[in-house]
């Protein structure tokens, strides 16, 4: 792990706890928006060491500005988990799929598994305030659209940077 890497990480995962922080919650949970940055990370970076990096930091951030009653310990455990399963698709569909199509598709996906595990995680840890449906609905199903947006949007312009500074790097996905 090189420093430029350590560099990129921590930027992304300083503009995802801004997101976090300012998204409104809604029936005691918000959408996710560290997890698109997180998951910009694993696709620019595509290491283990940094994915796990990655997922520990921000399942501690994520949990520290978390709006949900006992939020922090179902954060720290859905980002690992949330964070090898995309790294695990990223690497087996990114060969077969369009770069945008698969960074949006594998977003969608992710949101969904952290949404549920966190969810998940929680019921069993603290109890939900809410029917669990009711949560799925206010806070992952929104949280999959807007992740799934803002990689549509913003993966094009890091691979962009990524050409122009002629930043090497496993990550960029060529086709």
């Amino acid at each position: 792990m090189n420093t430029k890497n350590l560099v990129i990480l921590s930027l992304l995962v300083g503009i995802g706890v801004v997101l976090h922080t300012v998204m409104p919650a809604f029936l005691t949970i918000k959408p996710d928006m560290m997890l698109a940055m997180m998951f910009l990370g694993i696709i620019l970076i595509p290491e283990i060491k940094s994915v796990m990096l990655l997922a520990i930091v921000t399942g501690v951030l994520s949990g520290l500005t978390t709006g949900f009653p006992g939020g922090t310990i179902p954060n720290i455990i859905d980002k690992p988990v949330t964070a090898l399963i995309f790294f695990g698709l990223f690497l087996t569909l990114k060969k077969y799929i369009n770069p945008i199509v698969c960074a949006g598709v594998l977003t969608a996906v992710g949101t969904l598994v952290s949404g549920s595990v966190f969810l998940i995680a929680a019921y069993f840890l603290v109890g939900l305030p809410g029917p669990f449906a009711a949560l799925f609905a206010a806070g992952v199903l929104p949280a999959i659209a807007l992740n799934t947006v803002i990689m549509v949007i913003l993966y094009p312009i890091a691979q962009s940077i990524f050409k122009r500074t002629k930043f090497t790097s496993p990550s960029v996905i060529q086709k």
